[in-house]
């Protein structure tokens, strides 16, 4: 075809899928006429294509890739190409999401064997079309299933043991193909959020006093009403969100916390609700008709205990992480996540931090910083069941 494609340099290995087919590099090239994506892999793939709509999007999904292309050698905007976002979407299926400046179509695909020093290529030329053509390409409920979380093994003996403890629910924001904020250094939000739910996880059980559920317990994609799905199943006593932020001034820093309410506390806080609610349509997903039970979910909001009691520990946890992080100026703050509309479940959404500001990106790493967040967490969750004496759940 004739297009430039940018070379990039020594590729450096990531958290990755397990096994697969190795990619060891990206690379875009072409202007808004015609644009290339080359992927230089081990193997040979195989690959499905399907469009998405608004925004433009044409997702790829592959056996499960072995993918070892750091966050700093992803290529830019290039002609019809906005943005790449590539992860595990789901056990055996890895999803690259090719973000549109516009619609476009795929004009040819080519799988190329190692030649002239490169490893097989994968090779896909995109050209410019009109929306009719674009949406006529969009076939409804294209998506595969997403993962949900694996539910362990446990005997009867065990299952009753746990029946008497109340259950806290940790949700590790974004994963697999939505990385979430990105911050300075390349840092990824998904693997932040991750680390923090698993020492978070780990404090409260050593306490003997709960049981603990993650919505995901690896770098893979959750959607965001299953992650209120999976804390429903478990009969959740308490659900906590895990995020960290980014600001255009990388001079903020300091934790929130959030609770639910359909009208935000103010402007940042409704902007970044829209942002974090936007995360299933950056992986790929395409939900343009909600089910009857997302609907009565909605309905059922009403509920105002299950709000009150989030207020009730957001008020407990801002007070306790006070005395060992940095905190924002009016801790608790309030808008409308989706992730935080489970109607019986109280819920809150933690922001860790900023990974815009180089201090709080580099604590956020520290595994004995996030230690100190998690024993202010556990004194807040303890407090949290004193005080309301939840209820044993079967």
């Amino acid at each position: 075809m004739g297009l430039a494609c940018g070379v990039w340099g020594a590729f450096v290995p990531l958290a990755r899928a397990a096994g697969g087919n190795v990619v060891s590099g990206v690379r875009l090239g072409g202007n808004a006429q015609s644009t290339r994506l080359v992927l230089d892999l081990a193997e040979a793939p195989k690959h499905q294509a399907f469009n998405l709509a608004d925004p433009y999007r044409i997702v790829f999904d592959f056996p499960e890739f072995d993918w070892r292309v750091a966050p700093e050698h992803m290529p830019g905007a290039t002609g019809l190409i906005k943005n790449l976002r590539a992860g595990l979407f789901q056990p055996g299926t890895f999803r690259l999401v090719v973000d549109l400046s516009g619609p476009a179509e795929i004009q040819r695909t080519l799988i190329l064997p190692p030649q002239s020093g490169f490893n097989w290529r994968f090779v896909v030329d995109f050209a410019p079309t009109s929306r009719e053509v674009f949406m006529a390409r969009v076939t409804p409920g294209t998506d595969a299933v997403p993962a949900k979380a694996a539910e362990p093994a446990v005997t009867e003996r065990q299952r009753r043991a746990a029946s008497t403890k109340p259950v806290v629910v940790l949700d590790p924001g974004h994963g697999g193909v939505d990385p979430g904020a990105i911050g300075v250094g390349g840092v990824y939000e998904k693997h932040i959020t991750l680390a923090m739910a698993k020492q978070l996880k780990a404090q409260l059980e050593r306490t003997g006093r709960y049981r603990v559920v993650l919505t995901r317990d690896r770098d893979i994609f959750i959607p965001l009403r299953e992650r209120v799905a999976i804390a429903r199943r478990a009969k959740g006593d308490l659900f906590i969100s895990l995020h960290a932020d980014s600001h255009p001034n990388r001079n903020t820093r300091g934790l929130s916390i959030y609770t639910l309410s359909e009208k935000s506390s103010d402007r940042e806080a409704q902007l970044l609700a829209e942002k974090e609610n936007k995360a299933d349509i950056i992986a790929g997903m395409d939900f343009s008709e909600e089910s009857p039970e997302v609907t009565g979910i909605l309905i059922d909001l009403a509920q105002r205990e299950s709000m009150n009691l989030s207020a009730q520990f957001a008020s407990l946890a801002v007070g306790e992480l006070d005395r060992k992080v940095r905190t924002l100026d009016n801790t608790h703050r309030f808008a409308g996540f989706a992730v935080l509309k489970a109607p019986d479940i109280p819920s809150v959404l933690l922001e860790m931090g900023y990974l815009s500001n180089p201090d709080e990106v580099r604590m956020l790493q520290q595994a004995q910083y996030r230690d100190r967040m998690a024993d202010s967490m556990v004194h807040a969750i303890d407090r949290y069941f004193d005080q309301t004496q939840s209820a044993q759940r079967p």
